[in-house]
């Protein structure tokens, strides 16, 4: 497999300035090459090419085959031979407007020149939709593209996923290229334009659990050549082409992978091209299923001739991506005892005892496993905080996980009476049996990640005598269970509050719990030394 591997080279916006440009690829590739091919994503040329001409009249040479974009903005068409695709010069290859480039290697590169139209025109430096369903048709359902390379960034990239300074991809991003990226799926996707560095947390293609496992996107923004903030302006990286990867390989998930930023519940009708506009974690998509030649009223084209007519009803405008990303306005922050840089603790709603808390990532992941580093040890460091507190009340406290039928990564921390301590692990053990669900007991000093990778439903139970318990859902998994065991006889005996929605209290009520919880808790806050401290 070594000698599958590419080695490739990424540059942003070059706008004229070659000399820069190859004489780093020429450094670069003697340290550190060879490379198979160097990629340009944005404006190759600019307002001043002056430094173009000993490279096309073959005085200079260009030191590594380069494929480059086409025009982005107006003016610059000139500077393409054959604005269909072409050879500009030795070495240096125009790959056209549009379409997949197989190399000999048996990578697949997707490209997309220009910038999204504004007024459903195509031009030399614009797309329209009819591209990007021509691109969709030529990648089929079981093709893999290795790249995907725009100029012009996709909408709501960002979401799940902190953005980047001074730029904001719901703002200059195009949502026709969010829907191509939420329906090719590359695993890697490289940007320019916008003059800024961003390199986003990968993000996974499938839904858990209901999906099968796809290859995560890893996305680029790369900033323009020799820009005078020393922004990063080139991107090297090892890849092996999808058609000589095991489906193991090319699916594997790492551990920081996130959310999909682009969701198909939001998609919006393809004619109406809106660019709608929200705060927070809003999204903008393009309808999968809308007929591209659609005239705006919801008309679509039938088979033999024959067509229907229906009035598209658009979509409520996305509120936020989940009910517990702090950012999100569904967010009930009433319940909210303590917030971290990265965790935060909650009142659950419902809970088994007043004291029920929810310790939560504050951006999106969907469980344990999926958290990264500083997720994971400020989690730890929530659950230090409720042993010492419950500890001087004479309780100790029960932590347990279910991932499965759930979005949003929920640590459930219940304190028990102390007597009850010997009790715990027989008490999750009958009510395992009772239904059918073999708990296997993991040691001690493991980790939950070590044992359930990202994207693998379980459930997961520390007892306070430092005993943890754990299942490998499969499938009819009771999505109560968690609650029975701690409702049990031989913990609490409250059979009547395994089932949370019969727990509810109103919202004044919840408020004036978390204000004795946050009070009761203040001794135990590091985020408040924290706060002190900065």
């Amino acid at each position: 497999m070594a000698d599958k591997i590419q080695k490739i080279l990424v540059a942003g916006d070059v706008e004229g300035h070659f000399n820069q440009l190859f004489k780093r690829i020429s450094s670069v590739n003697q340290k550190n090459g060879p490379f198979s091919f160097l990629l340009c994503v944005g404006d190759f040329f600019g307002e001043d090419n002056s430094q173009w001409l000993p490279y096309k009249s073959g005085a200079l040479k260009v030191p590594l085959t380069t494929y480059v974009l086409g025009p982005h903005v107006p003016g610059l068409s000139s500077n393409y031979p054959d604005l269909k695709g072409c050879e500009l010069c030795e070495n240096v290859i125009y790959l056209g407007p549009n379409g997949i480039y197989p190399c000999s290697s048996g990578l697949k590169i997707m490209y997309l020149s220009g910038r999204e139209s504004e007024d459903k025109k195509k031009t030399d430096f614009s797309f329209i939709g009819d591209d990007i369903k021509s691109l969709e048709t030529q990648c089929g359902r079981k093709q893999v593209i290795d790249v995907l390379i725009t100029g012009q960034w996709p909408k709501a990239v960002c979401n799940y996923a902190k953005k980047p300074e001074g730029c904001d991809p719901d703002d200059v991003g195009s949502a026709m290229i969010s829907r191509l990226a939420f329906n090719i799926k590359p695993r890697y996707h490289f940007c320019g334009l916008e003059g800024k560095h961003y390199e986003r947390l990968p993000y996974r293609n499938h839904k858990v659990l209901i999906e099968s496992a796809r290859p995560v996107t890893r996305f680029i923004g790369l900033a323009k050549v020799g820009n005078p903030e020393k922004l990063k302006w080139l991107y090297a990286f090892n890849i092996t082409p999808g058609k000589h990867c095991t489906e193991a390989e090319l699916n594997l998930q790492p551990g920081d992978v996130t959310e999909c930023p682009y969701s198909e519940a939001h998609l919006v009708n393809l004619s109406s091209q809106a660019k709608s506009q929200s705060s927070g974690a809003a999204q903008f998509f393009y309808n999968m299923n809308a007929d591209f030649n659609d005239d705006g009223r919801g008309r679509k084209r039938r088979g033999d001739g024959e067509r229907e007519f229906e009035r598209k009803r658009m979509p409520p405008k996305p509120t936020g991506p989940c009910w517990f990303c702090l950012a999100s306005p569904e967010v009930e922050k009433h319940l909210v005892v303590s917030v971290g840089e990265h965790v935060y603790l909650a009142l659950a709603k419902g809970g088994l005892v007043p004291e029920h808390l929810l310790i939560l990532p504050i951006t999106h992941f969907q469980s344990t496993s999926d958290l990264d580093g500083d997720s994971r040890q400020e989690v730890e460091k929530f659950k230090g905080a409720l042993r010492k507190m419950f500890k001087s009340k004479g309780k100790c406290i029960v932590f347990f996980e279910r991932n499965y039928r759930t979005q949003h990564m929920q640590v459930q921390a219940v304190p028990v009476p102390g007597e009850t301590l010997g009790d715990i692990k027989e008490a999750f053990m009958e009510v395992a049996n009772e239904n059918g669900i073999e708990l296997d007991e993991i040691p001690k000093l493991s980790d939950i990640a070590q044992v359930a990778p990202p994207g693998t439903p379980f459930f997961y139970a520390e007892l306070p005598s430092g005993e943890k318990l754990y299942h490998r859902v499969k499938k009819n998994f009771p999505l109560q269970f968690g609650r029975e065991a701690v409702a049990s006889p031989l913990i609490l005996n409250t059979p009547e509050r395994i089932d949370w929605r019969e727990c509810k209290i109103s919202e004044d009520e919840e408020t004036e719990l978390r204000n004795k919880i946050r009070a009761g808790f203040q001794p135990y806050d590091f985020t408040l030394e924290e706060e002190e401290d900065d």
